[in-house]
């Protein structure tokens, strides 16, 4: 059945491409890397914009649950007890928000190491830098949930990406 739709599946593959592209030309001369920032900014908002107009499973309130409910999933998870959610699961959830938050950060923090006023100070590049390598860690994170989630409950997560289609409940 299809669970993620077009828009949220491009978006997906679109900032997966930027974050590569701006990982690449990180340190690169020219403003390629401005450039590719500004794309994945774009692609978080369009993102952010598409959880009011998208499918059911597009939208935040589906996903992204409460502290308890979180904690409960988790002690699920640790217990090997953790059901199968059609869409993404409580952590999954709270992963999408820490991921556009974060890449959403970097591409600000970027834009303001080329403004005239923080032009030339080191702590805006540190700072951008550092949420650089923090979204690595998430990434990192994401990567592994997604891997643990598709063992334990036997389905592609990657291919669900990719088609948008999951098997039913």
């Amino acid at each position: 059945m299809k669970v993620w739709d077009l828009p949220v599946r491009l978006l997906h593959w679109l900032l997966v491409c930027s974050i590569a592209a701006a990982w690449y030309t990180s340190g690169q001369t020219g403003p390629l890397h401005e450039y590719i920032g500004y794309a994945a900014a774009a692609t978080v908002t369009a993102r952010l914009l598409w959880n009011f107009a998208g499918s059911r499973h597009a939208r935040f309130a589906e996903f992204v649950l409460g502290v308890r409910p979180t904690l409960a999933y988790l002690r699920q998870v640790r217990a090997g007890t953790a059901p199968r959610y059609l869409g993404h699961n409580p952590l999954g959830g709270w992963m999408v928000v820490a991921l556009l938050s974060c890449v959403a950060l970097v591409a600000f923090s970027g834009w303001l190491t080329t403004t005239d006023l923080l032009w030339g100070y080191a702590w805006p590049v540190l700072i951008h830098e550092s949420l650089a390598w923090l979204l690595v860690a998430l990434i990192a994170a994401h990567l592994a949930g997604v891997a643990f989630t598709s063992w334990q409950h036997r389905e592609n997560l990657v291919a669900a990406m990719l088609s948008g289609d999951k098997a039913p409940d």
